[in-house]
Parts: structure tokens; C-alpha cells; sequence
């Protein structure tokens, strides 16, 4: 089910600024650069930012890169989970969703 985490995003306030930042920090251009989303590949990790953080998110959001989107939060809500985030496609046909375990931990799934 679970492949590996693969995609960590970070809120941002200033996408230029942070940009500018992480390009430093991690020592690579990024592979896109957009007002919506800079993407940096770190190995077989991809580190984004973004604009458009969730409400009361004070750090990043880190996917499990699965094969079947559907059929993985199918097995969150079997397991008690419910769907905090029904699959979206995020453009280029990539998948995200995500389910909220009965503490209230988010989990976040992605298919390429």
C-alpha cells in the first residue's frame, strides 16, 4: 500500500523569499518555479512550497506516495480513519487525499 514518503510541502508567506531560502539551503535549482508552488527533487524527495497553506498549519505536510489513491483511503476508512479530503487531482493527473485518524492526526496520501 504505502511506497514511501515522498513529497514534503511547506507553507509559506513570501514564495519568493522562501525560494530564495531553500534554493540555498538545499543546493538545487528547483524544477518548477511558479507564483503557486516552487519544487525542488533532493534525491528521491521532493521538498515544495507553497502559498496556499491549510488553516492553522504551523509546519510541513508530508505524503505517502501509494499506488491506488482510492483503494489506500478506502483502507484509512476500514482501519476507523475518516476522510478529512476526498481525491483530488492536482494537476497532470496527480492524485492527493487525505484522512483524519480519531486523534485528529492528518494523513496525507499522494499518487503520481
Amino acid at each position: 500500500m504505502i511506497q514511501a514518503i515522498k513529497l514534503l510541502v511547506y507553507p509559506v508567506r513570501d514564495i519568493e523569499k522562501a525560494h530564495a531560502h531553500y534554493q540555498k539551503i538545499l543546493g538545487v535549482e528547483p524544477y518548477v518555479a511558479a507564483p503557486y508552488y516552487v519544487g525542488f527533487k533532493v534525491g528521491e524527495v521532493e521538498i515544495g512550497l507553497t502559498p496556499h497553506g491549510h488553516p492553522g498549519q504551523t509546519g510541513p505536510i508530508c505524503y505517502w506516495q501509494v499506488a491506488d489513491i482510492k483503494k489506500s483511503l478506502e483502507t484509512f476508512v476500514a482501519a476507523g480513519s475518516s476522510v478529512d479530503q476526498a481525491v483530488k487531482d492536482v494537476g497532470g493527473g496527480r492524485l492527493i487525499a487525505s484522512a483524519k485518524d480519531a486523534d485528529g492526526n492528518v494523513t496525507w496520501l499522494l499518487q503520481p
